[in-house]
């Protein structure tokens, strides 16, 4: 009974010695060809340094908790938003902007006129200073504006003349 026993321990073991040689030479191979598997790490673009200033436009004062709004662009469609608010010295930064995006910048304060542009991210460092203006009157369509322009004309073009009627 007892070599029976060796016998069975030993086949057993030899068993499993076997399967082991073949687990690990299946794992040495998955890791040589890695060329196929798994993700690749790809770099993230290098981003701007991009610091907006809002001033008031009367005096050059800092506006303090105005919300700056960055809007990247892709085409004409909106990719999302990210949103800073100034500091004391009216300043916001942001730094995950792309080099070579485009960027709808929005800023808007309590008590002065709504300021929106697009700016194209050109280099490492970018530096914007707005001058937010109080809100100006309201426009009316009843009133009379000698400077706008009536249908798309400068006011100061020429008005057809009517050609003369016969007597």
């Amino acid at each position: 009974m007892v070599p029976m026993l060796c016998r069975s321990v030993f086949r057993f073991s030899v068993i499993v010695a076997v399967i082991g040689l073949l687990v690990t030479s299946l794992a040495a191979g998955a890791q040589q060809d890695s060329t196929k598997r798994g993700r690749k790490y790809k770099s993230p673009p290098p981003t701007a340094r991009i610091e907006v200033t809002v001033l008031r436009d009367v005096n050059g004062k800092p506006i303090e908790n105005a919300a700056v709004i960055f809007h990247p662009m892709e085409g004409e469609r909106d990719k999302g938003n990210m949103e800073l608010k100034t500091s004391e010295e009216g300043k916001a930064i942001i730094d995950v902007l792309p080099i070579g995006d485009t960027v709808r910048l929005q800023v808007i304060a309590k008590g002065f006129q709504t300021y929106g542009a697009d700016y194209k991210i050109d280099r490492a460092s970018l530096a914007i200073e707005i001058k937010m203006k109080r809100p100006g009157e309201q426009y009316s369509i009843y009133k009379a504006h000698p400077e706008a322009n009536e249908g798309g004309k400068s006011p100061n073009a020429e008005k057809p003349t009517t050609p003369a009627q016969p007597k």
